[in-house]
């Protein structure tokens, strides 16, 4: 334990980027209205991009990023979306949604702690995912929020000079979002990825249709890792979504070191959820993809009421092998059946050997925000 704390490294230096030192240069941060606090925060108007933080010097590590900004809406936090180069890529290894990056789904903002991100009060992100370059890397952030924000605060902490070697793996992220799930069809957190590599966790977010399902729990799906060809079935598999994430008979709000539900809003049926393969590492040396069922399970009262309101559950035709609802309403029971149009959105983390990768674009400022709008938006915090 003390040796990573107590033995000196070699030639190992530390550079912090922020507003008051915009290059990490050595010597000069500070430097504005005499080194008295004269450069914490810069605006970053709508349309605009700014680069947190650059450096071409050769190898190094991301160690530590915090950000806040003062107009805290979900229009900022899904339409701030931040950029991370490798090497001179002209590509971005991680192009997602701010809000989303740093752990917090659904465009708000919750008090939570786990082993790589926090949000102390509710106000804003910290990131200490290690992110190894070998020759380089640049950070951006760009402003598609349709709002000026006028102070954003930040700190990017980097160590240059660290050793690296063909198996130093490169920090990637993938944000998704379905508006509406495809029955029978599982979510996926990360489409097929080839290449060798570890994948470092998700967070995930998730917004129950409530007009179709009423407030019959959504989590019954497994999660699936297909791992190095594997095609109609995985080497891993879960047990159900609330299992994934360590905990059980459902999903109440909570946050550990490597798994949480942060955000339990069962009055708008809104959850915000996170893994960490930190202890259960997941490598893969050709291809990975993983995925979530999307499956639900409906009480003997649900069922009840569906039949009440001469509604069927989609997915509880007898031949799907599901149930049949009038079946397990006339012998008091409840089951898991086949859901579709929720509305899913993830972040996912993965180490890549490679700078650059072959995900989807980010999708429109417009699809990432839409639906976000029933909680109401918080409140500007003077600075």
């Amino acid at each position: 334990m003390f040796s990573e704390l107590t033995q000196m490294p070699q030639q190992i230096e530390t550079r912090w980027f922020s507003a008051e030192n915009w290059l990490g240069e050595k010597g000069q941060a500070g430097k504005v209205h005499n080194g008295r606090k004269g450069s914490p925060n810069f605006p970053l108007p709508n349309g605009e991009q700014k680069t947190l933080a650059t450096y071409d010097g050769g190898s190094g590590c991301v160690r530590r990023i915090w950000m806040t900004i003062n107009q805290r809406t979900p229009q900022t936090y899904r339409g701030l979306r931040i950029q991370f180069f490798w090497d001179g890529a002209d590509q971005a290894a991680i192009d997602v949604p701010v809000g989303d990056f740093f752990g917090q789904g659904l465009g708000r903002q919750i008090q939570f702690e786990s082993a790589l991100q926090s949000n102390p009060e509710g106000r804003s992100f910290n990131c200490c995912i290690p992110m190894p370059f070998k020759k380089g890397m640049r950070i951006e952030l760009i402003n598609e929020s349709g709002i000026d924000i006028e102070m954003v605060f930040y700190d990017v902490n980097i160590t240059i000079n660290d050793p690296v070697d063909d198996n130093t793996l490169y920090l990637h992220a993938l944000w998704r979002r379905e508006h509406e799930t495809t029955l029978k069809q599982d979510y996926e957190f990360l489409p097929l990825t080839k290449g060798r590599g570890r994948f470092l966790g998700v967070n995930v977010g998730v917004i129950s249709n409530t007009e179709l399902y009423y407030r019959s729990w959504w989590g019954e799906g497994e999660c699936k890792v297909y791992l190095d060809g594997d095609e109609t079935l995985p080497t891993l598999c879960g047990t159900g979504t609330e299992d994934y994430i360590g905990t059980a008979w459902g999903q109440g709000q909570y946050d550990n070191l490597y798994q949480g539900c942060h955000l339990a809003d069962g009055e708008h049926m809104q959850y915000n959820f996170y893994r960490w393969h930190i202890p259960d590492p997941i490598y893969f040396y050709k291809d990975i993809r993983v995925s979530m069922h999307q499956i639900g399970y409906a009480s003997y009262e649900t069922m009840n009421q569906f039949l009440a309101d001469d509604r069927e559950i989609p997915g509880t035709n007898p031949e799907e092998g599901i149930l049949d609802l009038k079946d397990y309403v006339e012998n008091g029971k409840g089951n898991i059946y086949e859901r579709e149009k929720d509305d899913w959105s993830s972040c996912a983390y993965v180490y890549l050997d490679k700078p650059t990768n072959d995900f989807p674009d980010l999708i429109p400022v417009n699809e990432r925000c839409s639906g976000l709008d029933i909680v109401e938006e918080s409140k500007r915090m003077d600075t």
